[in-house]
């Protein structure tokens, strides 16, 4: 018999997982882009993993085994992200001995802080009030680590959050160092949000020293 955690009924139509998808295959192709030096080992491997455990993530998520896809979700996730901080803790590292060309430097920046962005947005769809499968069986949002707008609006009450508001919010908090618009409710929410930051920051870093130093 199956387990009942794993078969929540929807009481709104699923959440579309392919937004998700596209994130996460978006960081794996930025990570490949990335010159071998920056990468632990072949810079395939850490993307090629990261993939394989989303195709066994869809896999599960089609059979209704939904606390293996979260767990798979979380790995994959976990990859990327570890892929990430080595990336940028190299590229800081080899900064003295001015170890990238100008052009070369620019690029994985630009790549790192766009990854940035994706990885933590797919953190925040991935934890708020329990997941996607939990947002999916409930009849509103009203629990969640981020007050988002449309939770206080009184025609909105069927309304929950989808990946595109989790880009949102993770966009802006590497560009504004803030959330912004969407207060934080809950203590793991506002680690990552200051650990996102930091990432970002520490990429704009790198450039504009660069970028003084070409100067």
């Amino acid at each position: 018999m199956a387990n009942t955690s794993e078969r929540l009924p929807a009481l709104l139509p699923p959440e579309p997982r392919w937004p998700a998808i596209v994130a996460l295959l978006s960081t794996a192709a930025l990570y490949f882009s990335l010159p071998e030096r920056l990468t632990a080992g072949p810079n395939w491997l850490l993307p090629g993993i990261a993939v394989v455990l989303l195709i066994a993530a869809v896999s599960a998520h089609r059979s209704g085994r939904n606390q293996l896809n979260r767990m798979l979700g979380f790995l994959s996730s976990g990859v990327l992200t570890l892929a990430l901080g080595w990336a940028l803790g190299t590229l800081i590292a080899g900064l003295p001995g001015k170890r990238e060309s100008p052009t070369e430097l620019l690029r994985s920046a630009v790549a790192l802080w766009i990854s940035n962005i994706l990885v933590f947005a797919s953190w925040y769809w991935r934890l708020d009030a329990g997941g996607p499968a939990s947002r999916d069986a409930r009849a509103s949002h009203n629990d969640g680590a981020f007050l988002f707008p449309q939770m206080i609006m009184k025609h909105n009450k069927a309304w929950r959050p989808g990946f595109v508001d989790y880009l949102f919010l993770a966009f802006n908090t590497s560009t504004a160092f803030s959330p912004t618009d969407v207060p934080i409710l809950s203590g793991w929410a506002k680690w990552l949000m200051m650990l996102q930051s930091s990432i970002s920051l520490g990429t704009i870093a790198i450039l504009a020293a660069r970028a003084i130093n070409i100067l």
